[in-house]
């Protein structure tokens, strides 16, 4: 294939393997390194700081290459002269591993071979269960002297720990190579590299076929919304916007301090798709999650009203932000097809969740912000008040199977001073407690597959910290202990119990048996199966004990599977008796019932049997 041929495929925007031909290659001679840079005057290699080779302009009159007799592991950039005369280095936009944080140069790498991925071969199944844990790995736990594990610690110990709390997948908050630990990992630049500071790219591909074989799935998060705006990145490549668009109005992130990717621009287009793709392709992982969707959707999104210029047809959405989702999520269809995106949407746009054949985006799932935010706030109200903010639990039904949703409790509901999951909750600490465990059950029991960060099997009082590791001490202490049991039981429970999975996407899955009581908070419905088996959840939100409270069922035994009042979990134990028959009811033909005590702050599973 010649240089021009993938050089046009690159510049039309449909070239998903541009890491193979731009950045730094093995040849005979030495390595080939490539650029795009089409503003630019001319380009020099920069080598270790103290070799300087001109690059030559390639055929499309954009792009530049030189080979040199670089070696494994070397320091590399790009020396970028400009048209209005200034001089500015460069890191490799495509470069496979950076030395960050020693430096900000790029380092001459050959990519790992072989892809072990944890769902080559297998049919998406929207059935299975799907319940993600969240992850930072530079402070997920420290080792001596609060330094970060590395990759191959991490192998060792965090594969062995999501495997025994029960996950089924794993999802790494950003590992694309990033310079300020303080964003997290959301303001990339290095698109192609892991993070240096945890080891070597080999190494994180390591990491992520240890998950494979114990049976996890890895997602990573992934960023093609906005880039930082240091002076080595994207930034003003060639010294004007390249990859950022170079539109007033779509330039900006004015609310982050970041540039917005110009979306519709071939090369770019290229550039983000070839990144995605690498990470499948190379690294084996089984999808993302797509942050900041909602930025990339609106031509209008953190901007004051009449800040921006209308797209063609008169609105507020970016067409070519749209285009590219579509083309991100056909293309990963098209070749990983076990592969799952998701997308941090957080507006009503509608069809996130739709097949792009059929006019939507063509993500698998969305995340149900709307269900995260009004539990939250739910849990935060003293019980007494509860009954006023009824429809916070019963609302998110109007719209669950509009779109196929994960329920997230994140990293981003744990930081700037929003108090950490057990904190938020209303009471006193036995009621914290028992209000986390209740809030997990009864999102455990919703449609919606799920996602908890790090941190909440451990209900640690402070919030996420990224400087240093989760307080996982805190399991010496009792209640912190059975927290921990608590979510390991409930991980494996919805695992094995078949309707709190297979049927997210209808109300054939959900049925309601009490739905209205706003004055005893409490709430009531049935998991169904595809195959009819059922199990039936009661949640006591109020701050007092029920008793004898009669539900309707349908006729049979029903066995207590869960309780999170249970001692064994740090509950009082109030309740002892495990199986309920149903009771007919006089003067209702067909209608039966069963009678429970529900403790307060407390949500129960029940399995139906035959009598």
């Amino acid at each position: 294939m010649s240089k021009n041929f993938e050089l046009k495929k690159f510049h039309d925007g449909i070239e998903f393997t541009a890491y193979k031909f731009f950045g730094c290659h093995k040849v005979a001679d030495g390595y080939a390194f490539r650029v795009w840079a089409p503003h630019a005057k001319s380009v020099f290699l920069v080598l270790n700081d103290v070799e300087e080779h001109e690059m030559q302009l390639l055929g499309d009159g954009e792009s530049f290459e030189v080979i040199t007799a670089a070696e494994r592991n070397d320091k590399y950039r790009f020396e970028i002269l400009t048209y209005d005369g200034r001089r500015i280095n460069k890191a490799d936009p495509y470069a496979f591993k950076t030395d960050i944080p020693n430096s900000h140069d790029s380092v001459v790498y050959d990519l790992p071979s072989g892809n072990v991925c944890g769902g080559c071969g297998e049919d998406k199944n929207y059935s299975s269960p799907v319940n993600i844990y969240e992850v930072n790995l530079l402070s997920w736990m420290r080792g001596d002297n609060n330094r970060y594990l590395t990759y191959l610690e991490l192998a060792e110990r965090l594969v062995p720990y999501v495997r025994e709390m029960g996950y089924t997948h794993v999802e790494f908050m950003p590992i694309t190579e990033f310079p300020f630990d303080g964003s997290w990992g959301y303001q990339v630049t290095g698109y192609f590299a892991p993070t240096a500071r945890l080891g070597e790219p080999h190494e994180f591909k390591y990491l992520v076929d240890e998950f494979h074989k114990n049976g996890i799935k890895v997602i990573i998060d992934w960023v093609p919304a906005h880039f930082p705006k240091d002076d080595f990145g994207l930034y003003e490549f060639d010294g004007q916007p390249l990859y950022e668009c170079p539109l007033w109005d779509r330039m900006e992130h004015s609310g982050w301090g970041t540039r917005r990717f110009d979306f519709g621009r071939g090369e770019v287009d290229s550039f983000l798709l070839s990144s995605a793709y690498l990470f499948l392709d190379i690294y084996g992982v089984d999808g993302f999650r797509v942050d900041a969707v909602a930025s990339m959707l609106y031509l209008d999104y953190d901007r004051n009203a009449g800040d921006f210029t209308p797209n063609k047809y008169g609105d507020n959405r970016n067409l070519e932000a749209i285009e590219f989702i579509k083309k991100l999520n056909t293309v990963i269809k098209r070749d990983f097809p076990y592969a799952i995106t998701v997308a941090e949407e957080s507006t009503s746009f509608n069809g996130v969740t739709k097949p792009v054949e059929d006019g939507g985006l063509g993500f698998d799932y969305k995340w149900n912000m709307g269900w995260m935010n009004d539990v939250l706030f739910y849990c935060r109200q003293d019980p007494y008040f509860r009954n006023y903010h009824h429809n916070k639990i019963t609302f998110s039904l109007v719209y669950a199977f509009t779109e196929r949703y994960v329920l997230p409790l994140s990293h981003d509901e744990v930081v700037h001073v929003k108090g950490s999951i057990v904190n938020k909750m209303f009471g006193e600490y036995d009621d914290k407690f028992a209000g986390e465990r209740e809030l997990l059950a009864f999102m455990y029991a919703h449609p919606g597959k799920k996602l908890n960060f790090m941190g909440y099997e451990v209900a640690q009082f402070k919030e996420w910290d990224y400087r240093e590791g989760i307080e996982f001490f805190l399991k010496q202490y009792d209640k912190h202990s059975k927290m921990t049991d608590f979510v390991k039981c409930l991980n494996h429970i919805y695992r094995e119990l078949k309707p709190l999975y297979d049927d997210d996407e209808s109300w054939n899955g959900f049925e309601w048996l009490v739905v209205d009581d706003k004055f005893n908070n409490l709430f009531a419905f049935n998991r169904y199966a595809k195959d009819g088996e059922s199990v039936t959840v009661i949640a006591n939100y109020s701050g007092v004990d029920h008793f004898g409270y009669g539900m309707n069922v349908a006729k049979g035994k029903y066995r207590i599977i869960l309780n999170t009042d249970d001692k064994k979990f740090g509950g009082e134990g109030k309740i002892r008796k495990k199986v309920f028959n149903s009771k007919k009811q006089t003067g209702q033909k067909g209608k039966y019932a069963i009678f429970v005590d529900i403790p307060k702050l407390t949500c129960m599973y029940f399995k139906k049997e035959n009598l």
